[in-house]
């Protein structure tokens, strides 16, 4: 009994561990993320291959509303290593699966407020591939700056806290 349990606790570790397929922590750096949605992701049986592969990168990567669907830009997956002759192109645009209130919304706000789409995370859930897009606002270099000073003065601080901790 007790080898069960800690055989589904390990299974459970793992399907946690293997949900994350790509972070983008750039978009955290060049943007203020003010809302974030989830969405599905329509693709070709040899990228999810290539995704389950781990071969996926979010970089300079963006979501634009055109003609009442959502599509993702730049999103670069590498084709899957054992495929036959049908190949995909690695950055072709992907549509993102979205109820039609949730594209109203994002219409409204991307146009109005001139915000944009950035996809945040792309991860599994379920078995089925979802990215995190986020609504956001380009950072200008001194917010950059004052954030790269904050993130270094909470670090610093941890420090001392921990190293006051030990005494």
């Amino acid at each position: 009994m007790k080898a069960k349990i800690e055989r589904k606790a390990a299974k459970e570790a793992a399907s946690e561990k293997d949900s994350l397929i790509a972070d983008n922590r750039k978009a955290y750096h060049d943007y203020h993320i003010l809302e974030t949605f989830e969405a599905g992701i329509a693709l070709l049986g040899t990228e999810v291959k290539g995704i389950r592969e781990g071969q996926a990168n979010l970089r300079d990567a963006f979501a634009r509303v055109d003609k009442g669907e959502v599509w993702l830009h730049n999103v670069h997956i590498n084709p899957y290593s054992h495929r036959g002759y049908v190949d995909h192109d690695p950055r072709r645009k992907r549509r993102l699966l979205l109820h039609r209130y949730e594209i109203r919304k994002l219409i409204g706000k991307t146009v109005e407020k001139g915000l944009t789409l950035i996809p945040t995370r792309l991860y599994f859930k379920n078995g089925k591939v979802k990215v995190a897009i986020g609504l956001a606002r380009g950072k200008q270099d001194h917010d950059k700056r004052e954030a790269l000073r904050k993130r270094e003065t909470d670090r610093e601080t941890r420090a001392a806290v921990k190293e006051r901790v030990r005494r």
